[in-house]
């Protein structure tokens, strides 16, 4: 297998479980402290614990985001497979 399409499909798979812990957080609150979840600078302590990212964010944000980038590793995958198929009169007599 190529290894850009191996690449995508590794991708990809992990956006598909990156999509499924953010719903199961937002179902059962199970991953609060996953890594993937983690802030960009500091966290938000209280009472010395990291608290949990908040559900607004999660719904909002992470999930469409990484929706969005399964769409596009989507798109890539397709034209990694286009260009595979392509087979034009000057390629052919090669």
């Amino acid at each position: 297998m190529d290894p850009k399409k191996k690449a995508v499909l590794r991708r990809i798979k992990h956006l598909e479980e990156a999509i499924a812990i953010g719903r199961a957080y937002l179902e059962s609150g199970t991953y609060a402290h996953w890594f993937g979840f983690r802030p960009l600078f500091i966290p938000k302590m209280r009472g010395g614990k990291r608290l949990p990212p908040h559900t607004d964010w999660v719904r909002n944000v992470y999930i469409p985001g990484m929706e969005r980038a399964l769409g596009q590793a989507e798109k890539a995958l397709e034209r990694l497979d286009a260009s595979a198929r392509h087979v034009c009169s000057r390629c052919a007599g090669e």
